[in-house]
């Protein structure tokens, strides 16, 4: 029978598997290592590899000089965490809303995006009057394709400069430009092959302070990490992809 198929289990017995081992918190913007497939909090993470180039877990090398390049955003183990853990998400959302709000800086697009759409539930609810199920879908469904259509204009936007600082590439002709926080540095990369007709974007490095940027990082984590204080536009360079030792 269902029943007798159904079975629970407690969240203590798997908090092991969801929880970052450098805090022991539940995992927060889950990031693995590529080498082992160990995950940890990206902040934790970024934070151990200043001083270190090996596994907090199994403590193999990541790399010898460049351990930020080989670590990545795991979106799955992610929402693992969120559906497992009840008023997770919704804890840290508030806390990242009230840390924006505390530096005076835009709350990001996908947090102020959660943020008006329970405001809008609340106004079509306001003295009583209810839309009917007709106009709502109508709504929902012209809402929905606006979103589809969107294109990531509603994120948070990066001010980025270019700079080839390699005789071996041209520079751009438009070096200034500006996209989505949420844009990767292998998003840049792609975009300058484009430009420049290059045969692949793995030709390509990209680096920030003189720093190989890894391409899993986004521009919000590059900003944040490399760029915080420092007035707008990021600075970026590329070159030919050159083989470290």
């Amino acid at each position: 029978t269902p029943k007798m198929l159904t079975r629970k289990i407690k969240l203590w017995d798997i908090n092991a598997h969801i929880t970052c081992r450098l805090c022991n918190g539940y995992l927060i913007d889950a990031t693995t290592v590529t080498e082992c497939l160990h995950t940890f909090c990206r902040s934790c993470l970024v934070k151990y590899l200043e001083e270190n180039n090996t596994c907090p877990t199994c403590r193999i090398v990541i790399h010898q000089s460049h351990p930020l390049q080989y670590i990545g955003h795991d979106r799955t183990m992610q929402d693992i965490v969120y559906k497992l853990v009840p008023g997770l998400q919704e804890a840290e959302m508030k806390k990242q809303r009230e840390f924006y709000h505390k530096l005076g800086m835009e709350v990001p697009g996908d947090i102020k995006g959660e943020t008006c759409s329970t405001k809008q539930h609340l106004e079509s609810h306001r003295n009583g009057k209810c839309k009917t199920d007709e106009n709502s879908n109508k709504e929902t469904s012209e809402e929905k394709q606006e979103e589809d259509n969107d294109y990531h204009r509603s994120d948070e936007q990066v001010s980025i400069c270019l700079e080839c600082n390699s005789s071996k590439l041209r520079g751009l002709k438009r070096k200034w430009i500006r996209c989505s926080a949420q844009a990767t540095v292998l998003h840049l990369k792609k975009f300058i092959a484009k430009k420049l007709n290059l045969s692949s974007f793995n030709e390509l490095d990209i680096l920030c302070n003189e720093e190989i940027l890894g391409k899993d990082h986004t521009l919000k984590f590059v900003v944040v990490t490399r760029w915080r204080f420092k007035k707008a536009p990021l600075l970026l360079h590329y070159r030919p992809k050159m083989d470290l030792l």
